[in-house]
């Protein structure tokens, strides 16, 4: 399968345009929506949103995720493979944390241009080509040039800062909350905040914290917005205190 990460939005023209090369190219191969609405031009939280999703799809999928405020510009075009699955996109540090943080990776620098390439929408006429073909097995001879790494690589520790709000208005942050012990308190927005394991576990209204889906530290309230209470933002740092 191809999975779509992107800043694109669902609302506009971009994701069908991308759709359209992928079903002229892989017709039999499957599509699937991750997320269009990634904090726009966030590089830095859509790495660590992308480190966290990845291991929920199959191995051997691969990633069409683009997150490229630098397009048309010097910042250079890779795939990297992490622990079975490859990621097709700008090398511009989106991809940087879930390859430091695998077990097996490998990195290339994406050598193919095609005849024609439109200076602002390289996800549409280079990377989805080149995913197409990488899901096909067909990627032809010297598309992909080996490279000891990307270029740019982001710090892979946990990210403390909100990186994501949902339309429920509930933050995530770039904490993994595996280790973190259920006594902690999350500090943010001037408050602190206990832990629930769920929202029926906190008084309507109240702001809390909790481990989410995907495994993230995450800011919610019970039958509120989280983000409208506290006035929370992507960027908005936050701080564990263990008890």
């Amino acid at each position: 399968m191809i999975v779509l990460f992107t800043d694109f939005g669902a609302a506009d023209p971009y994701v069908g345009q991308v759709k359209a090369v992928l079903q002229a190219r892989a017709p039999r191969v499957a599509v699937i929506d991750a997320l269009h609405d990634v904090p726009a031009f966030g590089i830095e939280p859509a790495a660590h949103l992308l480190a966290a999703l990845a291991p929920r799809y199959p191995r051997a999928s691969v990633f069409l995720a683009v997150v490229d405020p630098g397009v048309g510009g010097p910042r250079d075009a890779i795939m990297v493979q992490a622990d079975g699955r490859r990621f097709v996109g700008p090398d511009n540090g989106l991809m940087s944390v879930v390859w430091q943080r695998a077990g097996r990776r490998a990195c290339s620098r994406i050598a193919w241009r095609p005849s024609r390439l439109s200076t602002s929408f390289h996800g549409r006429d280079l990377f989805a080509p080149v995913a197409a073909a990488l899901a096909l097995g067909r990627a032809p001879r010297g598309w992909l040039v080996r490279r000891r790494s990307p270029q740019l690589l982001l710090d892979p520790g946990d990210l403390a800062r909100v990186i994501y709000i949902d339309h429920y208005g509930n933050a995530m942050t770039g904490l993994r909350a595996a280790g973190v012990a259920q006594t902690a308190k999350l500090r943010v927005a001037g408050r602190s905040l206990a832990r629930a394991e769920t929202f029926g576990d906190a008084r309507a209204g109240a702001p809390f914290w909790y481990e989410n889906s995907i495994g993230l530290v995450e800011i919610a309230a019970n039958g509120a917005s989280a983000a409208r209470k506290l006035r929370l933002k992507v960027g908005t740092p936050v701080a564990l205190l263990q008890a």
